[in-house]
């Protein structure tokens, strides 16, 4: 079971002309012993996203934030482009002397609320800053996959790159407001750009995940475990029933999956920062102690939180 440590970053205490709601989608880089970096990001008062990062010590159990927030460490893309309404870190990667930052960038829309992209920033000095690879996505909608995609988890076995991300299969009206469904879909890559992406599904729907969110993958007793956030299509902005909770998923090959709804051990909480929903986790390991950072209520509109076991 896990251990629920509380809300780590509180945006409260951190508000400035770029941070003024939110810190979603955390992820924990390992710097060296106990230090790690903790990549997010927040909104500014138009709603427009950008990455930050804070310093972090991970020792025995605990988590405590060192320094103050940095960035914005990489900025909106041009008028046009995939990312000029925000950049959302989701996924790093080291890779000989690079450190490779998949993130997720969106537009709004006119007929449904957003469109995402994968894009792909590169460090050079251990993620301390990052330049853009392109100004396009590495991964769009295509010819198989219409919609959108997005939220990626990478893992590197065997000079194999292995990707499991979001992908929408489409949208529909629900109370007068566009809603998506997304599952998870696996793809593989030579280089970590060119991505060959087959429409393997990983998690698909079922009664209980009417859409389901940034998965994250490690190994365990020589198994994969993905973490994911599910939802039910209506009613989860509002509704603690239908909003966002993490999942357990299970595979021999990470390709083929089990979800294991039961076994994942964490549950919303009565009150407070995470009693409506939680999501977008990130699980790593530390010299003996599992660590899970995830968001709560509202998409992480106060922050992010952290559990431990």
């Amino acid at each position: 079971m896990w251990k629920k440590k509380g809300l780590l970053f509180n945006v409260s205490h951190y508000k400035n002309d770029f941070i003024k709601s939110h810190a979603s989608i955390p992820f924990a880089y390992h710097v060296e012993e106990n230090m790690f970096r903790i990549y997010f990001s927040s909104r500014n008062e138009a709603g427009k996203s950008f990455p930050f990062y804070i310093n972090a010590i991970v020792n025995n159990g605990n988590i405590e934030v060192i320094s103050d927030v940095v960035g914005p460490i990489l900025e909106l893309g041009r008028l046009g482009t995939f990312d000029d309404s925000g950049i959302m870190p989701s996924c790093l990667i080291k890779s000989n002397d690079k450190l490779l930052m998949y993130y997720i960038g969106w537009n709004p829309q006119i007929t449904v609320s957003y469109r995402l992209s994968i894009g792909l920033a590169i460090s050079y000095d251990n993620g301390l800053t990052f330049q853009k690879f392109s100004e396009g996505p590495i991964c769009d909608r295509n010819i198989s996959e219409p919609y959108f995609n997005t939220a990626p988890y990478i893992i590197i076995e065997n000079n194999v790159w292995k990707m499991w991300y979001i992908s929408c299969t489409g949208w529909e009206i629900i109370n007068n407001y566009p809603e998506p469904s997304y599952h998870v879909k696996y793809a593989e890559s030579d280089d970590g750009i060119n991505w060959e992406r087959k429409g393997t599904i990983s998690l698909d729907y079922d009664e209980k995940a009417k859409a389901l969110g940034r998965p994250c993958v490690l190994k365990e007793d020589n198994k994969y475990v993905m973490y994911f956030s599910y939802r039910n299509t209506s009613e989860y902005r509002t509704s603690s029933q239908d909003g966002y909770k993490l999942g357990l998923a299970l595979s021999y090959d990470g390709v083929i999956w089990e979800k294991k709804y039961e076994d994942v051990g964490i549950a919303l909480s009565n009150f407070g920062w995470d009693s409506q929903m939680m999501e977008y986790c990130h699980v790593f390991e530390h010299m003996g102690f599992t660590y899970m950072l995830y968001n709560g209520n509202d998409f992480g509109k106060e922050g992010f939180g952290y559990a431990v076991r």
